[in-house]
């Protein structure tokens, strides 16, 4: 059995990528308001600012891969942490708001990149019996980061006072940013990675200290970082950006983006902000903590197949009240519903999965694959999303409840399961198949 002790403490390391990951997308909640007052910003130029991040996420998710393939995952995430650490620096700093949305994107890049390399690293540490806790450590960090960025907020607007409060608040990532720049160079290398580039001495070794059995079936012969192949690859390509699409077609970050005029909508006329965050934040910890401890013992595609038809049903419940303007008194629990069964299902199993399905040559390459397709559907969604509202309330909640009952569907019919298959074994379980999604 692995020595457990050194692989969690180096898969929680790596984890806190995804700490900051939640924090620097949630930071941003608390200084859009002096940022509207102090810069005079229209709503345009006010959504400018607040995608700015995203747009960095879809360009760090997409070129970050081969770079992960080639160098390794910690040494990215070094640069990853640099990244992080520059965008909260920058951003306190910034001397015009172009100036902010230039560290805003750099911010970005860091988490795109560490959507792709951070489960990659700890998938190729981890065996198999706890891969899927192990990077499930990385989603429940950035839940972890998003209450920490909520409660960061609220502490610093409680004891500072003034037009710089907004300037503290960004700052205040540049603590766990620095912590976990200081921890990638206390983590080795995978062994995985390094077997992959013909360095199987080292490998050897690193295997050793930490005990892990079950990647010596791995072939010896080094397998250089390569492009990703339809005809090779098509499989993972395919469930890979299926999963994504689905995870966004949940309307999670839909929901998460506009709560407030989601209530609003309803008929709510002075809803805390405050509250709804705990409230909300509270049943997306929980749930996602429970997620990844069931996700070893009953796998991937039962939690997908469970957490899809609870979400299918408290959406359906969100529709008829938007559609119908009665009952508002149940949108609350039919949102707390829906997060508890996005965070158990898909919030606990997309970024495990995604770092399973690729081969070695290709891994980080794949998982960007995936995490892009996740990031433009999220920004498309979150851009129609308004739109779509403002003509029929209820309207886009029917289509995000419909597309989780094909999900149920699909994950039961083509995506096979992962849990208990080593990395290695997984190549040949993802040989294209005619019954590909």
């Amino acid at each position: 059995m692995a020595n457990a002790r050194p692989l969690t403490l180096i898969a929680i390391a790596a984890s806190l990528a995804g700490l900051l990951f939640g924090f620097d997308t949630a930071v941003i909640s608390g200084v859009t308001g002096q940022l509207r007052q102090i810069y005079h910003l229209t709503p345009e130029s006010l959504g400018l600012v607040v995608s700015s991040a995203l747009w960095g996420t879809l360009a760090g998710a997409i070129f970050s891969g081969r770079p992960g393939d080639r160098f390794g995952a910690r040494f990215m995430l070094r640069i990853v942490a640099v990244l992080y650490l520059v965008s909260a620096v920058g951003g306190a700093l910034a001397w015009d708001i172009q100036a902010l949305v230039l560290f805003r994107f750099l911010g970005g890049l860091g988490i795109g990149a560490s959507s792709v390399l951070a489960p990659v690293y700890i998938a190729e540490i981890a065996p198999k019996a706890r891969r899927g806790a192990l990077v499930g450590l990385f989603q429940t960090n950035i839940v972890i980061g998003i209450l920490a960025a909520y409660l960061t907020n609220f502490l610093i607007g409680g004891l500072a006072s003034g037009d710089q409060v907004w300037r503290l608040k960004l700052l205040s990532g540049a603590v766990p940013a620095l912590v976990f720049l200081l921890l990638m160079f206390r983590i080795p290398n995978s062994p995985r990675w390094l077997k992959a580039r013909g360095r199987s001495a080292e490998a050897n070794a690193i295997s050793t200290a930490l005990s892990l059995e079950d990647w010596s079936a791995a072939d010896n012969t080094p397998k250089l970082s390569e492009k990703l192949s339809w005809s090779l690859d098509r499989r993972p390509i395919l469930l890979a950006v299926t999963l994504a699409l689905f995870n966004q077609f949940s309307g999670i970050n839909a929901i998460l983006y506009y709560l407030n005029d989601i209530f609003r909508s309803a008929g709510f006329s002075s809803v805390s902000a405050d509250l709804q965050a705990v409230v909300i934040g509270a049943a997306n910890l929980l749930a996602t903590l429970a997620g990844v401890a069931l996700i070893d013992r009953l796998g991937r595609k039962l939690l997908l197949m469970v957490g899809g038809v609870g979400t299918a049903i408290a959406l359906l419940g969100v529709a008829l009240i938007m559609s119908a303007g009665v009952a508002k008194v149940w949108l609350l629990p039919c949102l707390v519903l829906f997060i508890v069964s996005f965070a158990f299902s898909q919030g606990a199993v997309i970024w495990v999965y995604l770092s399973e399905i690729f081969p070695a040559r290709v891994r980080a390459q794949g998982q960007g694959v995936g995490s892009a397709a996740h990031w433009l559907a999220n920004a498309a969604i979150a851009a129609i999303f308004p739109l779509v509202a403002a003509s029929s309330k209820g309207a886009p909640f029917f289509v995000f409840a419909a597309c989780m009952g094909v999900q149920v569907f699909v994950i039961a019919t083509f995506f096979p399961e992962t849990r208990g298959v080593s990395l290695e074994a997984m190549e040949s379980h993802m040989v294209p198949s005619k019954a590909d999604p």
